[in-house]
C-alpha cells in the first residue's frame, strides 16, 4: 500500500474528536477516495504499525462495530458515545460532523 495514503487516512482518523465516530465511507470521502471504504478498513487494521490512532472511533455507515473487538464498544462508551438497542452506534447523534 502507498504510505502517503496510509498516513493521509490515519491523519483524518486522528482528527475525530472524543465522543464522536466516523464511518469508513466518511473517511474514504474525506481522503478523496470515495469508493474505497474497504481500503480504509484494511489500513486501520494495521494502524498499530504506524503509531497510536483512535481507530475505535471508526465504524460502519450503519454504526456497526468491528466484529470480535469487544474493547471498541467499551472505549466508545467511556467517551460517552451512545448506542441503539441493536448494539450499533447511534449515528444520528454521534457521527462526526465536519
Amino acid at each position: 500500500m502507498d504510505e502517503d495514503l496510509i498516513y493521509q487516512i490515519l491523519a483524518i482518523v486522528s482528527e475525530i474528536p472524543k465522543g464522536r465516530v466516523a464511518s469508513y465511507k466518511q473517511i474514504a470521502e474525506l481522503s478523496g477516495h470515495e469508493k474505497n471504504a474497504r481500503l480504509v478498513g484494511r489500513i486501520l487494521s494495521h494502524a498499530s504499525f504506524y503509531g497510536n490512532y483512535p481507530c475505535h472511533r471508526v465504524v460502519s455507515q450503519s454504526g456497526r462495530l468491528v466484529p470480535h473487538w469487544d474493547e471498541q464498544k467499551e472505549r466508545l462508551m467511556e467517551e460517552g458515545v451512545g448506542f441503539k438497542s441493536n448494539g450499533h452506534v447511534d449515528m444520528k447523534n454521534y457521527q462526526w460532523k465536519i
